[in-house]
């Protein structure tokens, strides 16, 4: 019998090349045919490891979920950016490697990331996804987030509507 060991950190420097690996693979599953290629492509060209690296070097908070000692996923959190949503805290990505979603890892990886959120004083979360996000709507769904908002994000010449889940 073997185990296999599941360990959810903070991000470090050294981390940046993973962390653009599994976003990378992330993004192109959650929205190759929802974002246009060529928009995809350069948000994706556009986050490699020198943006991470940077953005850790700025104090972004970065959770790790790590699988059997490999960086399979990652959620990033802070305080919340839309005041309309009365929430301290928010997170801003939460993403796995396509292989490992639907185990229950990002539940473990979403959990974490309120857990820092709250030890910042952070009351209450949101996050937000692109309503033709199908499987991230129903994730965070299913972990009691409430639609409390829409929006629109801009790629290119595409608009495309935006949900606000929201936990008290």
């Amino acid at each position: 019998m073997s185990t296999v060991a599941i360990e959810i950190r903070p991000a470090q420097g050294a981390d940046a090349a993973a962390i653009a690996h599994v976003h990378d693979l992330a993004w192109r599953n959650a929205y190759r045919g929802l974002i246009p290629g060529r928009e995809l492509e350069r948000m994706v060209e556009r986050r490699g490891p020198s943006w991470w690296s940077g953005a850790l070097k700025r104090g972004s908070r970065v959770s790790l979920l790590v699988f059997g000692g490999e960086i399979v996923g990652y959620a990033s959190s802070g305080r919340n950016r839309a005041s309309m949503l009365a929430v301290g805290g928010e997170v801003y990505e939460l993403y796995l490697k396509p292989e490992y979603q639907g185990l229950g890892l990002g539940r473990r990886l979403f959990s974490a990331a309120r857990g820092d959120l709250a030890s910042r004083g952070l009351s209450g979360a949101s996050a937000w996804s692109l309503a033709g996000n199908d499987a991230a709507c129903a994730f965070y769904a299913r972990l009691g987030g409430k639609l409390s908002a829409r929006g629109v994000e801009h790629f290119g010449d595409v608009t495309l509507e935006k949900f606000a889940f929201v936990w008290r």
